[in-house]
């Protein structure tokens, strides 16, 4: 039996996300999908899962968009594909902030806002903290809850955020949200 692959899951795949989830990966020494972004995803499961397993180096990062859809869309199958696959080992979940037409939500462990401030309250796709704690809204969060996941982190819109997240400026929001995931799933102590 093949070696599992060490994967993050990210709720966002539009252009801007693309850019940001590349730059993190490269920085951190991973790999990202690139062809997992869309807004909405047009990749499937299996699909996916195919090209995590050719994917050079671990931990790969993969995006997932429902791109503002009512109910379980194209994204949220696909993530419960990958998740849930006996050859994906998903190290954490970076779940994103959106304005929903249905206001999906989901349980975080917590938030990291546009300041890069752990937060235990939701924040918004500003990347602002909200008043609600340990949950967020967002477009493809529904179905987090179901799934057996180590860590939630919610943060939002990446590559965005006022700019601060942008990606020539290294999206340090996703990143930061990659390295808490990587650090606490003992990633980083694996030689």
């Amino acid at each position: 039996m093949a070696e599992k692959r060490n994967v993050i899951l990210i709720t966002d795949g539009d252009d801007y996300a693309r850019r940001a989830v590349e730059r993190v990966a490269a920085d951190v020494g991973g790999r990202c999908i690139s062809h997992s972004h869309g807004n909405p995803s047009v990749l499937s499961g299996p699909s996916l899962v195919n090209l995590i397993k050719k994917a050079a180096n671990d931990p790969v990062l993969v995006m997932f968009d429902d791109s503002g859809f009512l109910g379980e869309g194209a994204g949220e199958q696909a993530l419960k594909y990958v998740a849930e696959h006996e050859d994906i080992h998903v190290l954490g979940v970076i779940a994103v902030a959106s304005k929903t037409h249905m206001a999906e939500w989901s349980k975080v462990d917590f938030c990291i806002d546009r300041d890069g401030e752990l937060t235990p309250y939701g924040v918004d796709k500003h990347g602002l903290p909200e008043l609600e704690r340990g949950r967020i809204n967002g477009d493809t969060v529904y179905c987090l809850d179901k799934l057996n996941v180590p860590l939630i982190i919610g943060i939002g819109d990446i590559g965005k955020m006022a700019r601060r997240d942008h990606y020539e400026r290294g999206a340090p929001i996703t990143k930061k949200a990659v390295e808490i995931i990587l650090e606490r799933s003992g990633f980083n102590a694996k030689e």
